[in-house]
């Protein structure tokens, strides 16, 4: 490929391409002012949100600070909140079906884990409302997580 050359996946003629069109051009790509406005819309791809929830998990642990009480539940909580997408990620890729509803049991756990963690640092740390919407996602993630066990056929406490 010549240096001045930028791509390599350009027909050689335009009868490869139907109608003699170019398939790029009619890509459509947002812009700001096409982003809709308001309120966030709620996402229901729950990779996507235990992505998101790890995230605000380690923000929040970057809020704590730094004095040796807060080192352990810093600690504790930056795990148990971004295992929980990790976990759902190895029951994706589960060979059996005890597999997979282990690694969600799993998953299921830490996110009960991730709550306590947050209930304490809101009750102590900040005004008892600063983390309601990450503690209530927590518990939406605990019911997901219930709900996909249950699914499974498993008949346990939950």
């Amino acid at each position: 490929m010549d240096e001045r050359q930028t791509s390599n996946i350009e027909p050689q003629n335009k009868d490869q391409i139907p109608n003699g069109e170019n398939p790029i051009s009619n890509l459509k790509f947002l812009n700001n002012n096409q982003i809709p406005k308001g309120k966030p819309q709620k996402i229901f791809d729950i990779r996507e949100r235990l992505l998101i929830f790890s995230k605000r998990i380690l923000n929040i642990c970057k809020l704590l600070p730094r004095i040796p009480e807060y080192d352990g539940i810093r600690k504790q909580l930056a795990s148990a909140g971004t295992s929980i997408g990790a976990n759902f990620e190895e029951a994706d890729g589960a060979i059996t079906k005890k597999d997979f509803i282990n690694k969600v049991a799993i998953a299921r756990k830490e996110a009960k884990e991730t709550k306590y963690w947050l209930q304490i640092i809101n009750s102590i740390y900040f005004d008892n409302t600063r983390l309601s919407e990450d503690i209530r996602e927590s518990e939406e993630l605990i019911s997901i997580l219930s709900a996909i066990i249950r699914k499974c056929g498993i008949n346990t406490r939950l």
